[in-house]
């Protein structure tokens, strides 16, 4: 991937997150609201995790257990189809933090070495926030629940939410072009 890439996707998508935040809309409040609950955006979130989790085992090389792929394989698909069971609660909220986690690393891979490009730092401190958050978030989802509780209290901390993040996406798709 790309640095215009690795910075320009995240740039969008926060724009695409913000701009309803800002403007208030009600649709993105409830959507957002429900969330950590809900069954759909589970099976989307946790299953796109777990299809790239298991395609990332099921491509190990043999220094990383890749001799035992099919096993792996078959043990972290059964623990993935067992936790829409066993664990459904806020398995959205882990779903994302599965996302976030792994696709750090071809956005942070980007960036490697690029010291000639100090605005790339934009992008790299983003991720690691990000990451920080993916893993507290992933040991206790209820929390992003919480958030959202506080955060669409008032109307005015959403807009400043979504003011924050369409702020932070326009600079990082601005930074893009200028590698």
């Amino acid at each position: 991937m790309s640095l215009l890439l690795a910075t320009l996707l995240p740039g969008l998508l926060l724009v695409i997150l913000g701009l309803p935040l800002l403007l208030n809309h009600s649709v993105a409040v409830a959507a957002l609201k429900s969330l950590p609950r809900s069954t759909s955006a589970a099976v989307v979130c946790f299953g796109a995790g777990s299809l790239w989790f298991l395609w990332n085992v099921w491509n190990l090389s043999r220094a990383d257990f890749g001799e035992y792929r099919t096993l792996l394989t078959i043990g972290f698909a059964a623990v993935a189809v067992l936790s829409f069971k066993c664990v459904p609660d806020f398995l959205a909220v882990r779903g994302l933090c599965v996302l976030v986690l792994l696709s750090a690393s071809p956005l942070l891979g980007a960036a490697y070495m690029e010291y000639q490009h100090p605005q790339r730092l934009f992008l790299v401190t983003f991720v690691y926030v990000l990451i920080a958050l993916a893993i507290w978030l992933g040991a206790s989802p209820f929390r992003l629940r919480d958030f959202f509780e506080w955060l669409f209290a008032r109307p005015g901390r959403t807009r400043a939410a979504g003011a924050a993040l369409l702020g932070y996406g326009l600079l990082l798709t601005v930074v893009a072009f200028t590698y």
